[in-house]
């Protein structure tokens, strides 16, 4: 596929004032700016208003886009005409850019898919309906067709599909003269690379070498003594979060992705792979809370039906423990005092359950947890667990004794502190690691077992352990 080409300076980088007009002080698009493109699209002033949004980046363009409202897009699309480029869609989030294809016509969409990086033109087919899809696939030409439907071919969020296929492999028998020559009349280049590929005759990768080696040595060496033979490979089906694991691990710029045969079938750069860990360290964060995507630009019901789900549940495990208060009505009502203090016992001790559990499903995400240190990482959790339930019981206890005047309540409490910080510790790191064991998602799923543990701890420990000691029958 054809690779977008970069100008020095480029024509729709903002010059210093326009940047002052344009943008506030953090490269946000001002929303008097916002305001003004939008009423002059809606004015008729279609020449005025693309010579303002022609100025901006394609970045920007995209964030113009996102922060139009929905009904004002389909106009701000007609406006733009050509200004709306493969850049400006390979920039745009998700669900706009989902939108604004079902404006396009599949001829519109394949053009502008042709423009883009392998990668990208994937990005974009396939969240398409299977009839649009292949509408849009029968529009394109035949090589680019081809490498669109390789890609589609592979699992989701795999390497297969972040890849791209436009790379610059060499043989290992040339010299760095022939490789500099091919370089400079080979106009089908991919124009963005940072490293060449060496290759055995079966194609399979056998080292690579920078492009700053390549100019700094002379013209008759070989190109196999100055390759770096050392290379992180990267299977063609390996999970896109595992490949952000390992471009951090091993600081990489790019790497080779092979297929089952161990032959080159395309890159991965470091600028795909920085979205990738944007997005999932993202992704973690609202599985926690239930949030589904997260996304402002996401379909209303969409976002209803996923929060929803989750509120069901949480609803759930709320009348789990309502049910162990129940069982303590009796106690309750002898001494009042119970109710007005179980809840701080419960709140503090799913505060500290969703501190730890937070640590250790990004420890499990970054791979710093695995099996052969969760037995450390979790008497660690447990030290850690007993040193905070002990300063929260000793000042929760003291505080209820000065406050009430009962010495014995603060010792109740105090214990019960204790006890639902252990059990809290404990199941932030025992509850994503066990799912993770059973290859659940412990983001997703971890939240709602801590919350009942401790909240049902909580309650039963504090009005278990006022009820063994004779409290209630104070009341």
């Amino acid at each position: 596929m054809d690779k977008r080409e970069d100008s020095l300076p480029p024509d729709d980088v903002l010059i210093d004032e326009d940047r002052e007009t344009e943008l506030d002080e953090d490269d946000r698009l001002k929303p008097e700016f916002v305001r003004d493109v939008i009423d002059l699209a809606e004015s008729g002033e279609a020449e005025a208003a693309r010579e303002r949004i022609g100025r901006l980046h394609p970045a920007d363009i995209a964030d113009l886009f996102e922060l139009a409202r929905a009904d004002e897009r389909p106009m701000l699309a007609a406006v733009l005409g050509d200004l709306l480029s493969a850049d400006v869609l390979a920039e745009m989030n998700d669900y706009v850019r989902e939108e604004l294809i079902d404006l396009l016509a599949p001829e519109q969409v394949a053009e502008l898919a042709s423009e883009m990086d392998t990668d990208d033109a994937v990005a974009i087919i396939e969240d398409m309906e299977a009839d649009d899809q292949q509408a849009v696939l029968d529009a394109m030409e035949p090589e680019d067709r081809a490498a669109i439907e390789d890609a589609l071919s592979f699992p989701e969020e795999s390497a297969g599909r972040l890849m791209q296929r436009d790379l610059v492999a060499v043989p290992e028998h040339v010299t760095v003269g022939d490789v500099i020559d091919r370089l400079r009349e080979d106009i089908d280049l991919t124009s963005d690379f940072w490293e060449i590929f060496v290759v055995d005759p079966m194609h399979k990768p056998v080292g690579t070498c920078q492009l700053s080696w390549i100019l700094r040595t002379p013209r008759d060496i070989a190109i196999s003594d100055v390759m770096k033979r050392e290379q992180t490979l990267i299977p063609v089906d390996m999970d896109q979060e595992e490949v952000a694991l390992r471009f951090q691990k091993y600081a990489l710029i790019s790497a080779a992705v092979v297929d089952r045969a161990g032959r080159l079938v395309g890159m991965i750069t470091v600028d795909d792979v920085v979205h990738i860990i944007q997005e999932e360290a993202g992704e973690d964060i609202l599985r926690l809370s239930g949030a589904g995507d997260g996304d402002i630009n996401e379909p209303i019901a969409m976002t209803i039906r996923t929060r929803l789900s989750w509120l069901i549940v949480n609803l759930g495990t709320a009348m789990l423990a309502a049910s162990v208060v129940g069982v303590f009505e009796g106690a309750i009502a002898q001494f009042a005092l119970l109710a007005v203090l179980m809840p701080i016992v419960s709140g503090m001790g799913g505060n500290a359950g969703t501190q730890t559990l937070a640590v250790t499903v990004r420890a499990i995400a970054t791979n710093q947890l695995t099996a052969s240190n969760s037995l450390r990482m979790i008497f660690r959790e447990f030290r850690i667990a007993v040193v905070n339930g002990l300063a929260l019981g000793v000042l929760i206890g003291i505080g209820t004794a000065l406050i009430f005047g009962n010495p014995l309540l603060g010792a109740v409490i105090a214990a019960a502190m204790l006890i639902n910080n252990l059990v809290a510790g404990l199941a932030g790191i025992l509850v994503p690691v066990t799912l993770d064991r059973f290859d659940v998602d412990p983001a997703v799923s971890s939240a709602v077992f801590v919350t009942t543990l401790t909240d049902v701890m909580g309650f039963f420990s504090f009005l278990g352990l006022a009820v063994l000691s004779g409290l209630t029958a104070m009341g």
